[in-house]
């Protein structure tokens, strides 16, 4: 616990990298969510 502490408040390099971490999974989730709703939504080809 004492490491994740000083990696996201010891310096600013750490705290950047956690949220570009962050940042790309959430844009996975959004656009995997989008993708499966995309495909459940569309009509049937035929």
């Amino acid at each position: 616990m004492d490491f994740w502490l000083d990696l996201l408040f010891g310096n600013a390099v750490g705290l950047s990298s956690i949220l570009v971490i962050f940042a790309a999974l959430g844009l996975m989730l959004f656009f995997g969510g989008y993708f499966v709703y995309k495909v459940l939504s569309s009509p049937a080809p035929h």
